[in-house]
């Protein structure tokens, strides 16, 4: 069993065992005889019934909002982080044996040119192109099989695979970034408690009339836009939230300043 499916198992017997609590409760207190009943729409059942559900609705919410916001941005973060490795290794290149600086500038920039033009829609979509992850694998071979004479070579040489390497562990990440998603059922649960929300009154046996239910209106606007930013920002590379290439966008630029074009 995966651990989505698990913790959902988990939150239906939670709720099922919350449910049948207050089943028991209500009927032990039912069998003594001493509570009086509580059927009003403004009692303290009610009252308090609907504060834990306002109360709950806005813990769903508030991690239905904070899990996409914190992914995004640790994803912009990373963004920044490959595409500055890319430019540590344009710089190093320079240094490498024969016509392997003019090799390896070529290949940084057409594994860039790739992530901006043809990998970054397809990471809208929370998939990547593989061709991307072969590029580089096939950069760092090139670079592991030159013959380095001397130091200077060496040292260039260990400084290019170090950020290749950089570049890949920060591929990887922006690969689990695109893939990410809420916790599993969050959305469901979201929407689930925005309802109950809304119907709640109506639940307890109030039966709102004329401008009386204009504030339930509103209420339930604005519940269904909060539901809806919830879905529209569960990507990072998509929404109103999404990270763009402007970072390796950046790179390009700066690999041409660097190589004036070479």
């Amino acid at each position: 069993m995966s651990f989505g499916r698990f913790f959902m198992v988990a939150y239906t017997l939670s709720v099922v065992a919350a449910v049948g609590a207050v089943a028991l409760t209500a009927l032990i207190f039912r069998k003594v005889k001493r509570a009086e009943e509580d059927r009003d729409p403004g009692g303290p059942s009610v009252a308090h019934a609907g504060a834990m559900l306002s109360a709950m609705f806005l813990l769903v919410f508030a991690i239905a909002i904070i899990v996409p916001w914190t992914t995004a941005d640790a994803a912009r973060l990373n963004t920044h982080t490959e595409s500055q490795a890319a430019v540590d290794a344009y710089w190093a290149a320079d240094a490498l044996p024969g016509t392997a600086p003019q090799d390896v500038r070529r290949a940084l920039r057409d594994y860039v040119t790739f992530v901006v033009r043809d990998e970054w829609p397809l990471m809208a979509e929370g998939r990547m192109d593989p061709v991307g992850a072969a590029r580089m694998d096939e950069l760092r071979g090139r670079v592991t099989d030159l013959q380095a004479t001397g130091d200077k070579q060496d040292d260039a040489k260990s400084a290019v695979l170090e950020k290749l390497s950089a570049i890949s562990t920060a591929r990887a990440q922006r690969t689990a970034d695109a893939a990410a998603t809420p916790p599993a059922g969050l959305l469901h649960l979201t929407i689930l408690t925005g309802a109950l929300v809304v119907v709640f009154p109506f639940l307890a046996g109030a039966r709102p009339r004329g401008l009386a239910l204009l504030p339930l209106l509103a209420t339930a606007a604005l519940l269904g836009f909060g539901i809806y930013l919830t879905w529209d920002i569960s990507h990072a590379f998509a929404g109103p939230l999404a990270v763009g290439p402007e970072a390796f966008q950046g790179a390009l630029q700066e690999f041409a300043r660097i190589g004036g074009g070479v």
